[in-house]
This record gives C-alpha cells, sequence and structure tokens, in this order.
C-alpha cells in the first residue's frame, strides 16, 4: 500500500475517494483540488493531504507532474490537522526531487522502503499550516541564504516592505514565533549540524552562523541545548 509514483492529471474536473490516505506533491505545474474546507491552486513547494475515504475532485494541465504517496499512515499531527492544504520545508522539497530522480531511473524496492521510511521522518517534521504571507517568505529566504549576517529588524522589514511594527506582527502571525527567537533556531541547528559533521573549529562555526565573538556563541549554544559546544563535538 505505502508506494510513492508519478502521475499526470485530466485537465477536466475529476473526482473521486480511496480507503487509504493520500499525499499529492507538485513536481512540475500545479493542480486545482478541492478536498474538505480547501479548494484552490497547488503549487510545487505546496503538499495536499487526503484523508481515507474524503471526496476528492481535481483538475490539472496534461503536461504538469505530481508525486503522489499512498499510504496507510499518517504523522498523528496530519490526521488531527484541520489543513488540507500546507507548504513543505526546504529538506522536504529537496527529498521530492530525489525520489523524483529515483522513481525514473531505478526500481529497487529495498531503496523505496528506505525512501518511505526518511519521507515519513521528513513528514513528521512539517508544522501542516497554510502557505505564509509573500512577503514574509521572501525574509525567509533572506535570512537562510546567509546565517552569518545580522539581520536586524529594520532591514528584514525593509525586506518584506512593511514598517517594523507590521513586520513583527505579520511575522509571529505566520510562523508563530518572533523573528529573533526564529533566527536563533536556525543558527543552532545549523551549527549543531557543523559540529556533527564537519571537523570546522568552534570559533569558525561562530562566524557561519552571525557570531563575531566565539564566547558569546559558546553561551548561546549551551543555553538552547544545556551543553556547551566543546562538550558537545566529544
Amino acid at each position: 500500500m505505502d508506494h510513492f509514483s508519478i502521475r499526470a492529471y485530466s485537465n477536466e474536473m475529476r473526482g473521486h475517494y480511496h480507503e487509504y490516505h493520500q499525499l499529492v506533491l507538485p513536481l512540475h505545474g500545479s493542480i486545482y483540488i478541492s478536498v474538505g474546507d480547501f479548494f484552490g491552486l497547488v503549487s510545487p513547494g505546496d503538499c495536499v493531504i487526503i484523508k481515507a475515504g474524503q471526496r476528492h475532485d481535481f483538475k490539472a494541465p496534461e503536461e504538469a507532474r505530481f508525486l503522489v504517496l499512498d499510504t496507510s499512515r499518517l504523522p498523528a499531527k496530519m490526521m488531527s490537522s484541520a489543513e488540507e492544504k500546507f507548504a513543505v520545508n526546504a529538506p522536504l522539497v529537496a527529498f521530492i526531487h530525489f525520489i523524483e530522480q529515483q522513481l525514473q531511473h531505478q526500481v529497487n524496492r529495498e531503496l523505496e522502503s528506505l525512501t518511505y521510511e526518511l519521507f515519513q521522518q521528513l513528514l513528521a517534521q512539517q508544522s501542516c499550516a497554510r502557505r505564509i504571507d509573500k512577503r514574509i517568505e521572501q525574509v525567509l529566504d533572506v535570512i537562510s541564504q546567509d546565517l552569518s549576517r545580522a539581520h536586524s529588524l529594520t532591514a528584514l522589514a525593509q525586506v518584506a516592505c512593511l514598517s517594523p511594527t507590521q513586520f513583527k506582527k505579520v511575522f509571529k502571525e505566520s510562523l508563530g514565533v518572533s523573528f529573533q527567537v526564529y533566527i536563533t533556531k536556525l543558527r543552532m541547528e545549523k551549527a549543531k549540524a557543523l559540529l556533527t559533521h564537519t571537523d570546522i573549529p568552534v570559533s569558525l562555526i561562530a562566524e557561519r552562523v552571525g557570531y563575531q565573538n566565539a564566547s558569546a556563541f559558546s553561551r548561546r549554544f549551551k543555553q538552547y541545548f544545556g551543553t556547551s559546544p566543546k562538550t558537545f563535538v566529544r
């Protein structure tokens, strides 16, 4: 039952239901889907959850392609979520395209099984939130491109074309946390990854994640993870 496929759909509206869960993730092109309380366009970077037994109607340009997962299980947060459409994060987007390449060039049941389990783990990390405000999306792109920068409130508000006060409000409404908390999380997670997978000195890692002072970085890291960077490496 747990099966990936690449599909195309008719450009005429059609509908049905099935006794298993299904995820639809656009690869190239978009699709109109009606499911539950959602009716609208689903594009690359989005995912639609169709739960077992749910009637859904859909149409798409015939040249569009979609990664579809038919599955017997979904993460608990998706089963309880009222949202049918959500934005996927960058690691899952990259993995989706890896799956596309595997399906097009290689058939390997063992690899497909491992791929499915990793996909489920990445799926469980998703927020299941609707696509965020496009102005904030631009800000997130700027932040993620270079975590070594200061990323001040004023500069990020300018990227979003909002006043600082409006920016703080819209950012928190979109992500549920302040921009400072969001940036700190990204910096700490990147530092953790660099400490785990590279032999880059702590002082250079500090610079790469926006800390000119290694001591300040170490204090924040310990505050965040409960251990110092040097202890974490060991």
